[in-house]
């Protein structure tokens, strides 16, 4: 018995396998997305009915564009375990594709297991027509049906764990290509299968005596209808839920930007974005910290700039920010990544230099500085010319807590302002009595 196909429904097959398969490309990545959520699970089992029924649709009005001479139905019971079957197939297949990483021996078992259980699917459909007798499998066909199953359930899984968690336009047409692609191979394993079945001459299908028996081209267009309406509506859930996940991310990036901007108002100069007196104290207190574990000594520098007051005077607040940025970079270039240069306030900064050999490296450092200040300063077009006064003073000789290395660095800055400026000094326990004897 030879049987023939109403081509619309081949086609309208097709178009179901085409739009479950873009369905479940989509479906892969919000599963994916909301694993180890509360929502987990209950995504996961939404797509694998979402996913299940349009697998199903397609094959069972593939089934139904088949015609015998002989007329046709399906027992509804196993018609609805058929379905029950691609459910759990696509279970397995969302399952598989939501971890983390995909494995060579993980995509390969569970293109085997969908692949399979695709089949099943498949011939459980066929035999819901209940023919007598029995539909007999041609052994090549029917295992070309099975490969070809695997084979796209495994090109499916690799697709859809690699597009997962795109959403771009380019990833659309992407998944549409996929899609397409994947409908096809579905499609080609079902007629493969129905291309296996044979059918005895004097077959009869006895599930057309059956109460409620499946069987009419309306039921069918029903089925189609009713599945590609299912799909569209995942699909634009799961469309909306992407823009949902998408805004949570912008307003996420949003507030780790203002917080970070909250930080650097908190932590830093407004001027020239050094370190305030906030952080300074912190990068002081870590110094002092490192120095005492690894006993070795660290130094702070205070400097003031020499003549800022005539320049703010002479051109204008403007151009006094300016060349305190400029001076600030300045500074910032004249010491190593791992110090500190930070703004006090007006034309005063405080450096901590770290892990010091001694002194002399001190004393290095406050040369090039020196050095670095005097030359001239260009701004808008004017050249500006200053210095600047250095007092240092170095943990633990001149001082063993932040409080008295910062004041015996500020100490040691104002001798070398009234020792002719343009100069650095280290601090000397003899300065204090000197300024005490000047202040009588």
């Amino acid at each position: 018995m030879v049987g023939s196909y109403d081509i619309q429904l081949v086609g309208l097959s097709l178009v179901v396998a085409i739009v479950a398969s873009y369905t479940a490309l989509e479906l892969a990545g919000r599963v994916s997305e909301k694993h180890g959520t509360v929502w987990s699970w209950a995504w996961l089992v939404g797509g694998a009915i979402a996913m299940g029924t349009g697998i199903w649709s397609m094959h069972f009005i593939g089934m139904l564009a088949f015609h015998l001479p002989v007329p046709i139905a399906y027992d509804p019971g196993i018609t609805v375990l058929s379905m029950a079957i691609a459910i759990a197939v696509s279970g397995i297949a969302l399952f598989v594709v939501r971890r983390p990483i995909l494995s060579g021996q993980n995509i390969t078992i569970g293109a085997t297991l969908m692949g399979v259980g695709i089949c099943a699917m498949h011939y459980t459909g066929m035999y819901a027509m209940r023919m007598s007798p029995p539909i007999v499998y041609h052994p090549p066909l029917f295992i070309a049906s099975v490969i070809i199953a695997i084979v796209a359930s495994l090109a499916a899984l690799w697709i859809a764990f690699q597009l997962r968690h795109q959403h771009s336009g380019f990833a659309v047409l992407a998944k549409l290509g996929s899609a397409t692609i994947m409908g096809l191979a579905i499609t080609g394993m079902h007629y493969t299968g129905m291309a296996a079945a044979q059918f005895a001459p004097d077959s009869v299908c006895l599930a057309v005596g059956i109460h409620g028996g499946l069987g009419t081209h309306a039921l069918a267009a029903t089925i189609g209808f009713t599945t590609i309406t299912i799909l569209a509506i995942t699909i634009g859930v799961s469309a909306l839920d992407a823009h949902a996940a998408a805004h949570t991310a912008r307003m996420a990036d949003s507030l780790q930007f203002a917080n970070e901007q909250l930080r650097n108002l908190a932590l830093n100069d407004r001027l020239t974005g050094l370190p305030n007196r906030t952080l300074l104290e912190d990068r002081m207190a870590q110094a002092l910290a490192r120095a005492q574990r690894s006993k070795e000594s660290f130094a702070l520098m205070f400097v003031d700039l020499d003549n800022f007051k005539p320049v703010n005077d002479t051109h204008g607040h403007r151009i006094g920010d300016d060349l305190l940025k400029a001076v600030a970079k300045r500074l910032t270039g004249s010491v190593r990544k791992s110090d500190t240069v930070a703004r006090t306030g007006g034309d005063e900064f405080v450096i901590v230099l770290h892990e010091l050999q001694g002194t002399p490296d001190a004393a290095m450092v406050g040369r090039k500085i020196l050095d670095e200040l005097t030359r001239p300063f260009f701004i808008e077009g004017r050249e500006l010319a200053i210095s600047c006064s250095i007092g240092i003073s170095v943990y633990p000789e001149n001082g063993k807590t932040v409080a008295m290395l910062l004041a015996n660095a500020d100490t040691a800055m104002y001798h070398a302002k009234r020792g002719g400026r343009n100069n650095f000094r280290f601090f000397d326990p003899e300065m204090i009595a000197q300024t005490q004897q000047a202040s009588v």
